[in-house]
């Protein structure tokens, strides 16, 4: 029994959201200091070099991350790479503070290993993690930072939303994820409608002198002529990848009493879908792809590799499976290298489409 589970229990006593940021502060603390990150990648991190991944001109040491949602204001980027992470993005991040949806926002399922979430894109704002970045730094492994927009903007303010965000944040980032596919903030507009897609890359695209990769990330409910339509806008404005997906609205085969919470389902339900999400698109296109839904061991961060993304993502398996999460993770991976006869993750990526 690890010290984890053992805490576990306690920890899911107190609200989600409680629980959470509980959770961040003593991570944040054992991440501020060079000896303590020393300590913490002693335990956890996991290096292997069949392991790392080349994409967006730049080397992930491995390819587990954490998703956008997990650290929406840059304030533990440190510590979690110092789990053995091999990338956090952060965000979603808007260009002013937000404070999101009203409280309750976050409910556990346990019986179902998934969450509910409605939080609405709160956080700090751009200016606040643009300080911590410059003040702390950016962490040993490559960062990707999520914008997104003002959950008050209508359409056009939306375009200078992700601009601002881009302007100040960008020269942070590995990549940069624009997010138009998130259940949880105002339906004020078709925010993934080819029209609003273009126009955003039009305005990123003129922004972007420094080349960072820009990526778009899409939900798992669209209709699959839509993921083509989708990766026809990406690949005209050229774009370097696509993270599927978001989180889902569905609520199908689920047993646990908070399926009834309104917001955005993670976690193990996911698994299936965001998995068939990252297959299509990979028989679309040749972009990198970063796969995320239900990904909460090496089997399932697996069959997303070889169904064809490069890189994968989770937040929910790490709430239920605690800090040695990634460095699990990376060692059952390089268990099914050898199993299957890889000699890198590179070469399983889009095995199954083969």
């Amino acid at each position: 029994m690890t010290l984890y589970s053992r805490i576990r229990p306690l920890a899911f006593k107190l609200p989600a959201e409680t629980a959470h940021n509980v959770g961040k502060r003593a991570l944040r603390t054992a991440g501020s200091t060079r000896p303590t990150r020393a300590a913490l990648r002693y335990a956890y991190r996991y290096d292997h070099p069949a392991l790392a991944v080349d994409r967006f001109g730049t080397r992930f040491p491995n390819p587990v991350g954490v998703a956008a949602g997990f650290d929406k204001n840059a304030e533990v980027t440190h510590g979690l790479a110092a789990l053995g992470f091999g990338f956090v993005e952060v965000g979603t991040v808007t260009p002013y503070p937000q404070a999101g949806n009203e409280k309750p926002r976050l409910f556990r399922l346990r019986e179902d290993e998934a969450m509910v979430n409605r939080m609405g894109f709160n956080g700090q704002g751009m200016e606040r993690v643009k300080a911590r970045l410059e003040a702390e730094g950016t962490p040993d492994v490559p960062i990707g930072v999520n914008v997104g927009k003002m959950n008050t903007s209508n359409e056009q303010e939306a375009l200078e939303d992700y601009r601002r965000v881009f302007d100040r944040l960008s020269p942070f980032a590995d990549y940069v994820v624009v997010n138009v596919s998130c259940p949880n903030t105002p339906d004020e507009f078709e925010e993934d409608s080819p029209e609003h897609l273009a126009a955003i890359f039009e305005t990123l695209e003129a922004e972007n002198d420094a080349g960072v990769p820009m990526l778009v990330k899409v939900g798992p409910d669209s209709p699959t002529q839509s993921l083509q339509d989708l990766v026809d806008i990406v690949e005209a404005f050229d774009l370097d990848g696509i993270v599927a997906t978001n989180t889902t609205t569905t609520r199908e085969g689920l047993r646990s009493p908070n399926r009834k919470e309104w917001g955005g389902l993670s976690g193990k339900p996911l698994e299936d879908r965001s998995t068939e999400v990252v297959r299509a698109l990979a028989s679309y296109t040749d972009l990198p792809i970063i796969g995320v839904g239900g990904v909460d061991s090496a089997e399932s961060a697996y069959e997303k590799i070889r169904a064809g993304a490069s890189l994968v993502q989770l937040y929910t398996g790490f709430v239920y499976n605690g800090p040695s999460t990634a460095r699990e993770l990376n060692r059952g991976l390089l268990t099914l290298l050898r199993r299957d006869g890889f000699a890198s993750i590179e070469e399983a990526v889009g095995a199954d489409l083969e």
